[in-house]
């Protein structure tokens, strides 16, 4: 039997956060929630993730120094957005990250909506488990 790929997810909305994680775990996930920059590179380490689930509008920080902490471990997995940016902001972030030689899975939109999410993270899935 295969390990569930793990997926590392940070959002400060606690709500949301459980929300995508319970969808991740439905598609095959072992999510681990991040709510600060502290919290994520602490788990970062810990749990060694395969995907990357970041939101860019985090207190204290900002969602490009995620994409630069993740570059510079070199985190090869696939890195997906999840904001309520504006659709501009979200497009740069995907291209900075590409810039940085990060595999951007691509963006959803908040609110997020269920069948969007799940859809992104089976593909994700699919494509995580080798």
């Amino acid at each position: 039997m295969t390990a569930s790929p793990r997926l590392l997810l940070i959002d400060d909305e606690p709500a949301l956060a459980d929300y995508m994680a319970s969808a991740a775990r439905l598609c095959g996930f072992e999510p681990a929630i991040a709510s600060d920059q502290a919290s994520f590179h602490r788990l970062f380490g810990e749990v060694a993730p395969q995907v990357v689930v970041l939101d860019l509008g985090m207190p204290g920080t900002d969602g490009v120094e995620f994409l630069r902490y993740l570059a510079e471990h070199r985190f090869t997995g696939p890195v997906l957005i999840v904001s309520g940016f504006d659709r501009r902001v979200l497009e740069s972030a995907l291209r900075l990250g590409t810039a940085l030689g990060l595999t951007m899975a691509g963006k959803l939109e908040k609110p997020v909506r269920l069948e969007e999410l799940e859809h992104l993270l089976q593909s994700l899935r699919n494509g995580a488990v080798r």
